[in-house]
């Protein structure tokens, strides 16, 4: 009969026992609430005691979590818009705090209301500076900026804000076709400036080109009419050497040379006086006056004509 008692006290004590200790694992931490209110802490890893059946124990994350914002359009500085947003990492280090603002809610309510803080923080930080900057390396400090402003925000929330990191920077829709005209309006100019200045320097590469083949070919003529006059000198001077030894070869030489000339092809003809001093070397030796005519052919059955005695030559010839 004793067993009938002893097992239901055996089961209602362990039970007990059990409603009593719960496990926190390491990457948990732990509240432990009565009637909603906070009793105990536990953020390290193992077992944990608690009064059964009036209080509970509510598991949060210990680990770094991770928060995608909601893309938010942004006016800059320089009145340019661009549709940014971010990616931040949160942790939670104060349970007490964390509980407090987001209740029953947990990490998606706590999710959401970082959310809110960082879409107030990065139209702050962006809306003072320019696109230039915030496309640039400069990218950097406004991140941590923003970081910061949501860091100091998330302290009432019990976490901890540990990095923002710009993931979109693009211009709305609506202004990217007025945007890629003006870069390519832009980018034309920059050619247009880039071809105008390589032109000019073409030119002047052309026109000093041009100056010094004019240069190099008047040096070159004039040394040329240098050498030409040297040679006709030359040539002048040992003609007259040759003219001084012998003056009868030489004006023969120079006659043979001008009948070379002038009688040069099959229909040359030459109009001059026949007592020429020209033909003076076509005629026989002693011989003055003009060429004779040759002597017509005497007709058949008449007596040919005396031929003439010669003519005595030329003392000297």
């Amino acid at each position: 009969m004793r067993a009938i008692y002893v097992i239901p006290v055996i089961v209602a004590v362990l039970v007990t026992a059990l409603s009593s200790v719960f496990i926190v694992d390491e990457r948990k931490k732990a509240l432990v609430l009565q009637f909603g209110q906070v009793r105990q802490i536990k953020e390290d890893a193992g077992l944990g005691f608690k009064m059964p059946f009036i209080q509970e124990v509510v598991y949060y994350e210990d680990r770094i979590l991770g928060l995608q914002t909601a893309p938010i359009e942004v006016t800059l500085l320089s009145d340019r818009r661009l549709v940014v947003d971010a990616f931040a990492r949160w942790r939670i280090v104060n349970l007490a705090a964390f509980r407090g603002a987001v209740a029953a809610g947990g990490e998606d309510r706590a999710q959401v209301l970082l959310n809110n803080i960082l879409q107030q923080a990065i139209p702050e930080v962006l809306g003072k500076t320019t696109q230039d900057r915030v496309l640039s390396q400069d990218r950097t400090g406004l991140m941590n900026e923003i970081r910061d402003i949501a860091r100091r925000e998330a302290q009432a929330l019990g976490v901890e804000v540990i990095d923002v990191r710009l993931t979109r920077t693009d211009l709305p829709e609506q202004n990217l076709a007025a945007t890629f005209a003006r870069m390519r309006a832009e980018r034309e100019r920059e050619a247009a400036d880039e071809i105008a200045r390589g032109g000019e320097a073409a030119q002047r590469v052309r026109a000093a080109a041009d100056r010094t083949v004019v240069e190099e070919t008047s040096f070159a003529r004039r040394q040329a009419e240098v050498i030409r006059g040297e040679a006709d000198a030359e040539r002048n001077s040992i003609l007259a050497e040759a003219y001084g030894q012998n003056p009868e070869f030489f004006a023969f030489i120079r006659s043979l040379n001008a009948y070379e000339v002038s009688l040069r092809g099959q229909n040359s003809s030459i109009v001059m006086q026949p007592d020429s001093q020209f033909f003076e070397y076509l005629r026989a030796p002693g011989e003055v006056g003009p060429i004779p005519e040759p002597a017509a052919a005497p007709a058949e059955g008449a007596a040919a004509p005396e031929p003439a005695e010669p003519a005595a030559p030329a003392e000297g010839q």
